[in-house]
């Protein structure tokens, strides 16, 4: 029988060691949070582009302009051509890995149903995906009860954000404001499992059976896919061998086990992650928060500056919130309240319900237009919200955002150009770019939906990896505003964010859930990737429900992104060039950026009862599937 407690103790004194001898200042390298720089500034070539009138839309063109080229290129594939859209009977999942979504499937097979393949589908992402989700992170989901369930209200919107350790203040990171990116204090206090224990009451198959698949991977090995490969890279300073993945030994026992950095189609182990799994699916959730498991998680976190306890884990737990609920062209839509942006996502869609053009093809430019002033004044909105257990009021503010009142009084505001930053947000508060996550979608035959948002915050984290355990902790304590500490372009914190003990800090997620008011056939959707889930998650209902687009054409259509930071519009580069020299010509500033900005995953039940799948097609390992 495997003892997890002399594992820990020997791990433990056996990292000590390799520490002494190896894990010197000099082995640390500042590291610079770097996504894929995807920004490509495009000439608009005004003599291949016809004369537009200011006033009066044309026609956009539908295809894909091939003088944009990624800078980055496409990997080949090395699988069949994933299924974009599938339909069925059973249920439906979708993740950014196939691996999870075929356990997903699979565990719906067996009987299971969607809270059963969600369950399932969290700890395989965790464990394949570790660089931004895992149980050292947290987030947020909405739960649609299955229709014999649905005795009061039938939504559930879950918070397992991560909170600030009980020793936090608000100025902490005024002198270094590099620790709420690296090491023990950028970590908040993990709430993934507890999430997922939430979500356990509404399964019927064992914990047991819902987590040996992952610790199989864990155990056994998976294959190092395109998604991986493409974030190691990342943590380079000048090449592989001056990454943290190799020369800090925590790391470097899963990700260069023989000296060098694990490579695309490699298999890779996390053996210690297995043996933290297999504990949690014997003894429950709490395994994590209590007893040996916890107690290293501290230690690491203290050894590397942080502040958290085990008091701090230990008495940490989710909170049910009421969640934003609007109506939308005859569809009930439900996603979640603040400190998630699902408020930000209905305030603007109730700005452009009264827009009929939008689905009209003969309008797409200043559809495009209408859309992105939406935003602006979403993005502004969003700079007062914070966690609602420390922000007086915040709970009527958000029904003030999504207010038909409140979407009129702005629509008036609305022009036929962009208007000065002040109009959208009067006081000058910051608008966080917040990275990151990973997005899960299940639905079944008995109406049980989820749409689940999980992360670690950036790429890997807060760099900082439990020796004993290979638990990647989050540094989602970045998420807070800094008094006095602007993170963009000289706007003002915003006091509603500022670090106190217990609190959770704004998010960017947004799970989502839409269903015809008087027939429950839900379409369950979310994304990843940061701010950019706000405005994926918009344009997939807009081209769904405006442009009655199918789902898959929803997901692959080309989208534009606005977050009222530096007055700029970015457009994928496959956006029609019409359309983008319009809202040139109307003083918009322009940036054209590669895909894969953000990575929406969907599900859907028609009212027939057959199901349908949609994963990102623009991430490589995505997979979505119906049963």
């Amino acid at each position: 029988m495997f003892n997890l407690n002399i594992f820990i103790a020997l791990l433990s004194l056996l990292t000590q060691t390799v520490h002494s001898r190896l894990y010197s200042p000099r082995f640390w390298h500042r590291y610079n949070i770097s996504h894929f720089d995807h920004l490509h500034h495009h000439p608009l070539r005004p003599g291949a582009l016809p004369s537009l009138d200011h006033l009066i839309d044309g026609p956009g063109s539908t295809h894909f302009d091939l003088d944009h080229p990624h800078p980055l290129g496409h990997l080949p594939r090395t699988r069949p051509e994933k299924c974009a859209a599938c339909s069925d009977r059973l249920g439906a999942v979708a993740s950014e890995s196939n691996v999870c979504s075929t356990i997903g499937t699979e565990t719906l097979r067996s009987g299971g149903n969607a809270a059963d393949a969600m369950i399932a589908m969290v700890y395989c992402v965790g464990t394949v995906a570790m660089y931004h989700s895992g149980i050292g992170g947290g987030g947020f989901m909405i739960i649609k009860k299955a229709h014999s369930n649905r005795v009061l209200d039938p939504y559930e919107f879950i918070d397992f954000r991560e909170t600030a350790p009980a020793a936090a203040t608000k100025d902490m990171f005024e002198d270094d404001a590099s620790a709420a990116v690296r090491g023990g204090k950028a970590s908040g206090v993990p709430g993934e499992l507890r999430g997922l224990e939430y979500l356990k009451r509404y399964s019927v198959l064992s914990r047991k059976k819902l987590i040996e698949p992952s610790i199989k991977l864990a155990r056994d090995g998976f294959i190092v896919n395109h998604d991986m490969a493409r974030f190691m890279t990342t943590t380079y300073t000048k090449s592989e061998n001056e990454s943290f993945l190799v020369n800090d030994p925590s790391w470097a026992i899963d990700f260069a086990p023989k000296g060098k950095l694990i490579k695309f189609g490699e298999r890779m182990t996390r053996k210690r992650y297995a043996a933290v799994l297999e504990e949690i699916s014997q003894n429950g959730e709490d395994a994590f928060y209590e007893g040996p498991i916890a107690e290293a998680t501290i230690r690491a976190l203290n050894q590397s500056g942080g502040i958290m306890t085990t008091e701090d884990l230990r008495n940490y737990s989710v909170v049910a919130r009421e969640p934003t609920r609007i109506n939308y062209r005859g569809r009930s839509i439900t996603t979640g309240s603040a400190p998630s942006s699902g408020a930000v996502v209905a305030a603007a869609l109730k700005i452009l319900e009264r827009y009929d053009f939008l689905g009209d093809p003969r309008r797409v430019n200043i559809g495009a237009h209408a859309i992105d002033e939406a935003v602006k004044f979403g993005f502004g909105m969003r700079s007062k919200l914070g966690d609602p257990d420390f922000v007086k009021g915040l709970k009527a503010y958000q029904k003030m955002m999504v207010s038909e009142d409140t979407a009129q009084h702005i629509r008036e505001k609305i022009t036929d150009g962009p208007l000065r930053t002040e109009a959208y947000n009067p006081e000058g508060l910051e608008i966080l770019d917040t990275p990151g996550t990973a997005q899960l979608v299940a639905t079944d035959q008995s109406g049980l939906s989820i749409s689940f948002t999980t992360t670690v915050n950036l790429i890997f984290g807060s760099k900082l990896m439990v020796p004993e355990t290979g638990v990647v902790m989050n540094n989602n304590m970045n998420d807070f505003s800094v008094p006095g500490k602007s993170k963009a372009f000289g706007l003002l914190p915003g006091e509603a964010n500022y670090i106190k003990p217990g609190k959770r800090p704004l998010s960017s997620m947004s799970p989502i859930i839409v269903e015809e008011i008087h027939d429950a056939s839900p379409l369950v959707t979310g994304a990843s990737g940061g701010t950019r889930i706000i405005t994926a998650i918009l344009q997939v209902i807009v081209n769904v429900l405006d442009k009655k687009m199918t789902l898959s054409e929803a997901l692959k259509a080309p989208g534009l992104h606005d977050q009222l930071s530096a007055q700029k519009i970015t457009f994928e580069y496959s956006f029609d060039n019409s359309t983008v020299a319009y809202l040139a010509k109307m003083g918009h500033n322009i940036t054209w950026v590669g895909p894969g900005q953000s990575a929406v995953q969907a599900v859907s039940m028609s009212p027939n009862r057959t199901f349908e799948a949609v994963a990102e097609p623009r991430q490589e390992n995505s997979e979505g599937f119906a049963t």
